[in-house]
Formats: structure tokens, sequence, C-alpha cells
């Protein structure tokens, strides 16, 4: 290869065989399920990053079936969404997320800077319920439960949230170990086509774990639940803050770092 190639063909790695492909990346029948809690502000306040700002002591707690993805297939995705504003607008930031498959954890933590980690979330119906569990290796760490489409839920206000922006942190390293990227990464959901959203009952049991630790913001009260289904593009980002550019820094190069006892 020549360094033309590399430059104009370069995208993700292995660059021969890219875990993913280039987008758009579209969702056919997206299903959710939202519950939203009642948590401890100052939790919330120590886990979201400024200049985000929390004006509540809310989490979306979110189950994902996506059956239909562009170039990432059939998976399941859960996590907790944190809502927030930046500079007057409201949307969500998201603080971490669990599912189980590899090309959407590697583009999602590249090119938007998903928290994304490997694990073993579910989303079905039993019988009655809509159920979501998240097991992280053999530990269960999250069940949720909902009744199954008992009411419709006002469409309006479903398609307003999903419109709504939403913020990463993405971080992404230099070879040193220190931030070569840091930055607020800002999206949207675009092109949705709602097709059918619910509510009903709801309950949410957060179990302590080390490594997966979403009962970190306590569920105090349930306040809704949402299940909805929706086809939809997952849009690319843009900057709305570079950490290291705010702070005037800029990740060291190595020919400007000698090794450690060089010299001496």
């Amino acid at each position: 290869m020549t360094e033309d190639e590399i430059r104009r063909d370069a995208f993700a790695m292995p660059f021969t065989s890219p875990a993913y492909p280039v987008g758009p990346y579209r969702f056919v029948n997206r299903e959710f399920m939202i519950i939203t809690y009642r948590t401890d502000m100052e939790k919330l306040r120590k886990v979201v990053p400024a200049p985000l700002e929390v004006t509540e002591p809310l989490v979306k707690y979110e189950f994902i079936r996506m059956p239909d993805s562009t170039g990432f297939g059939d998976y399941t995705e859960t996590g907790q969404v944190i809502p927030v504003t930046y500079k007057g607008k409201k949307g969500g930031y998201t603080h971490c997320m669990f599912l189980d498959d590899h090309p959407p954890i590697a583009g999602g933590r590249e090119l938007w800077g998903f928290p994304k980690k490997l694990a073993s979330p579910t989303l079905k119906a039993e019988i009655d319920t809509l159920v979501g569990t998240l097991d992280y290796g053999p530990v269960r760490v999250a069940t949720a439960t909902m009744g199954y489409k008992h009411r419709k839920a006002d469409e309006a206000a479903v398609l307003a949230s999903l419109a709504a922006p939403n913020w990463l942190l993405k971080i992404i390293p230099h070879v040193d170990g220190t931030a070569r990227i840091c930055e607020l990464v800002e999206y949207y959901l675009q092109d949705v086509t709602l097709k059918g959203a619910w509510t009903g009952p709801a309950a949410l049991s957060l179990m302590p774990h080390a490594l997966a630790p979403v009962a970190e913001l306590p569920v105090l009260e349930i306040v809704s639940a949402t299940h909805l289904v929706a086809d939809l593009t997952l849009g690319l980002g843009t900057v709305a803050h570079d950490y290291l550019a705010y702070r005037g820094l800029s990740a060291p190069s190595i020919s400007q770092k000698s090794p450690e006892g060089a010299g001496n």
C-alpha cells in the first residue's frame, strides 16, 4: 500500500477489514423500553461532565432491541441516559451502555464516543409483561418489567423526545496513554418513523456490580415508562466542546517525550 492509498481509504480498524462499514446507519423496527426514575441529585452531579448541567434528579434506564441495523446486524443494548441541558438546550447524556455485539461496540466508541461495554442484555415480551434484563458475565445486574401495551402514549411527546439532542463524552487515548481526543459530542436521531408508543406500570431493580455500576444511581421512585417501536437513522456527531482545546492543551507527540530515565 502507498501512503496515498492509506490516507484515502483509512476509515476504521483493521484497515483491510474494518469492524463496521461506512454509514449511514439505519435501524428498522428498533424497540425501546424506557423507564424514567428519580435518583440522588448529588450522585448525578458527580457523573455528568461540565459544561452539561443537571436540572432535576432523573435517569432514563433504556433497553433497546435492534433486529435490523445497517452493518451492525441484530443485537440488544441497555444503559442509563441522564436528562441534561447544554447552552439552554434540553437533551440526554449517555452515562453507560451494555450490549452483545462487537461491531456497534467498536463503531459506537470510535465514531461517536458511546460508552459501550460487552455484556448480555435482553428485551422481550413474556406473556403480558415486557421484560428487560442485563447480565454482566454470570451476574444479573438489572431487571425491568412493564405492562405490555397497556395504554397508548402521547406520540407527539415521544417524537419530541426522540428529536432532542444527545451528548457523549468521547475519549480516545494517545499511544502513551494520555488523552489524544477528549470531546463532548452532540448527535441526533434522524428520519424517525414512529410505529407505535405505549405506556403502563413499570418496575426497575438495579444490583451493585464493580464493573457495571448502574446501581450507583439508585432507584428512588419510578416516574414513567414508555415502550415504543420506530425506524430511524443514527446521525453522525459534531464536536460541541473540546476539553483539550478549551484548556489550551494538546497531546504531546512521541518525539516531544523522552523515555523515563533517558539521558541519565
